[in-house]
């Protein structure tokens, strides 16, 4: 086979078969397929798609690129909680703890790191002072299977051809591909060896897919291929219309879960956790009703329970939970600046996917893997869509140890608002369980 004639191929919109899609995908692990073909093969996927069998191909082999976790106890239900990626989404680091104290399952979740304008699991929890999500399988599985949790990044050996392809997929524009997002997630969490996967799939302009139909078409697509691998699948589609909760940067967005965990923090973000997290243990427990699960999360919450599960997660990670324990210890940035709103009305809309942006150059995120990560920098958001606001209220705080972006942003951040003297009338609820 040649790589050109593939790539060819699947430009003029053409299904390859396995064997092509494994010759290609295996060529650019071991490297006699260079990053300028792979990257004109997943530029030609993105503009032509791939049918069901080509799907199912590509996870295969990506999938049997390395090694899979294998849970023994048989009387477990293993799940997962996946999310496409959102301004101000810590929901991982509520559902892990909050599921483990139900003790309905178990969830070995392996997470990712900020892209583009979203943040990443990974980086929250390593902005809790030794917090490690480094470790091997074999310790992963165990700390699984003792305490009911661990929070881990990808190793080299779990689906090494995803961690190639997604570095060329990030830089050749080539993210937003649904064939390939299908590709990249199920491959990770199937290799996990869980029996149960949710999934937070976001809409709107923070979203990496903004369109509610494109993103319907992803939730659909990960759950019927998903289902085709054997695992239970429950797909939820939320709001991405404006940031999920107030904090958004690796430690405020830490401080915010802790609020949650412990019976407070924000509506929405509480919300989400507990239908989330409820999917999750409908799936162990199917006859079970959602009232039942509900309120059992909720007390779980309210009395600490699940905030004590994070602390047990945390320090058994290497974590210093005094932290966790005082928030007031952590440092603070070096330039705080509350921003006025600039008139009165209600909040009509709110530029997401900008705020991300925003909080990168604030140094919360990183434009390359290369680029550190000031754990405290971010944005405190005070108001949000449909809430009214009085001209010289609080809009929104910047923190940053970097004076010059402060100061910059501190001109043109409030512009991501738009106010309005029109009531404002939601047009869809903020989540939709498909």
């Amino acid at each position: 086979m040649l790589p050109y004639t593939l790539i060819e191929k699947k430009q003029h919109g053409k299904a390859l078969s396995k064997d092509e899609i494994s010759f290609l995908v295996n060529g650019y692990v071991n490297k006699s397929i260079p990053d300028y073909q792979m990257a004109a093969f997943l530029m030609a996927v993105y503009f032509k798609g791939m049918n069901a069998d080509e799907i199912n191909a590509y996870i295969d082999v990506i999938l049997n690129s390395g090694r899979r976790i294998s849970f023994e106890d048989k009387n477990t239900f293993y799940a997962d909680k996946h999310s496409t990626g959102g301004v101000g989404d810590k929901i991982s680091l509520i559902l892990a703890p909050l599921a483990m104290a139900s003790e309905k399952v178990k969830v070995p979740m392996i997470s990712g790191r900020s892209l583009g304008h979203t943040g990443g699991t990974l980086d929250k929890l390593e902005s809790i002072p030794g917090f490690s999500t480094q470790m091997s399988l074999e310790d992963f599985k165990k700390q699984t299977d003792a305490i009911g949790c661990a929070l881990i990044g990808q190793t080299d050996d779990l689906c090494p051809a995803d961690k190639v392809i997604y570095s060329l997929r990030d830089v050749t524009a080539t993210v937003r591909s649904i064939p390939l997002i299908c590709g990249s997630i199920l491959s990770k969490k199937i290799a996990e060896g869980i029996q149960g996967l949710v999934l937070d799939v976001k809409t709107g302009n923070g979203a990496f897919i903004p369109e509610y139909e494109q993103s319907r078409h992803l939730a659909e697509q990960l759950k019927y291929f998903g289902e085709a691998y054997g695992l239970s699948v429950s797909p939820v589609i939320s709001d991405m219309n404006e940031p999920l909760g107030d904090k958004i940067g690796n430690w405020l967005e830490v401080e915010e879960s802790l609020d949650v965990l412990k019976g407070g923090g924000p509506a929405k973000v509480r919300e989400l956790s507990i239908v989330l997290t409820a999917e999750m243990l409908s799936m162990a427990d199917p006859g079970r009703s959602h009232d039942d699960i509900r309120k059992e999360l909720e007390t779980l919450l309210d009395n600490g329970k699940a905030y004590e599960a994070f602390l047990k997660i945390a320090e058994v990670q290497g974590a210093e939970v005094a932290y966790l324990e005082n928030p007031s210890k952590y440092p603070s940035s070096e330039h705080i600046i509350t921003l006025k709103s600039p008139a009165s009305g209600t909040i009509f809309g709110i530029d997401s996917y900008q705020l991300g942006l925003d909080s990168i150059d604030l140094g919360a995120g990183r434009r390359t893997f290369a680029e550190k990560i000031d754990p405290k920098a971010g944005l405190i958001v005070h108001k949000h869509v449909g809430d009214k606001v009085e001209a010289g209220e609080n809009l929104i705080t910047l923190k940053s140890d970097k004076k010059n972006a402060i100061e910059l942003l501190s001109r043109e951040v409030v512009s991501r608002f738009t106010i309005s003297d029109k009531p404002y009338i939601s047009k869809r609820d903020f989540y939709e369980i498909l």
